[in-house]
């Protein structure tokens, strides 16, 4: 089973032990189109399953991004200050948000896995 999960507004959760890395997905990129701008939490927020984790900026709009799950922000994508577009560049590795220290694991396996996601994204 792949550790990534996903949501319906396109974020992905990466579990590993109790820290999960956030980010959004492929499609979630191709939407907004060049990303600018993205505005990430402070370390040591705490964050609700559904909601506003960060806001990202392109060309086109802005958009919330939500948490995929409860916990706490551990760390931040510092290298999107400076280089915002390596969220289109490589959404699922160097374009990760946050890492979340997650209160409830369990809360990640209600989340679609690939083949769920995949299917969701088709019929969109």
């Amino acid at each position: 089973m792949s550790p990534l999960r996903f949501t319906k507004d396109h974020e992905y959760l990466k579990v590993e032990g109790d820290v999960a890395t956030v980010g959004i997905t492929d499609y979630a990129q191709e939407q907004l189109g060049d990303i600018v701008f993205i505005d990430l939490p402070k370390v040591g927020k705490k964050v609700t399953k559904g909601s506003e984790l960060a806001v990202i900026e392109s060309v086109k709009a802005a958009s919330e991004v939500y948490a995929p799950a409860s916990g706490e922000v551990v760390e931040v994508n510092a290298e999107l200050g400076e280089k915002p577009a390596l969220v289109n560049e490589d959404p699922l590795s160097a374009g990760w948000l946050i890492k979340l220290r997650v209160d409830n694991a369990g809360e990640a396996e209600t989340l679609m896995d690939e083949a769920a996601y995949a299917a969701f994204v088709k019929s969109l």
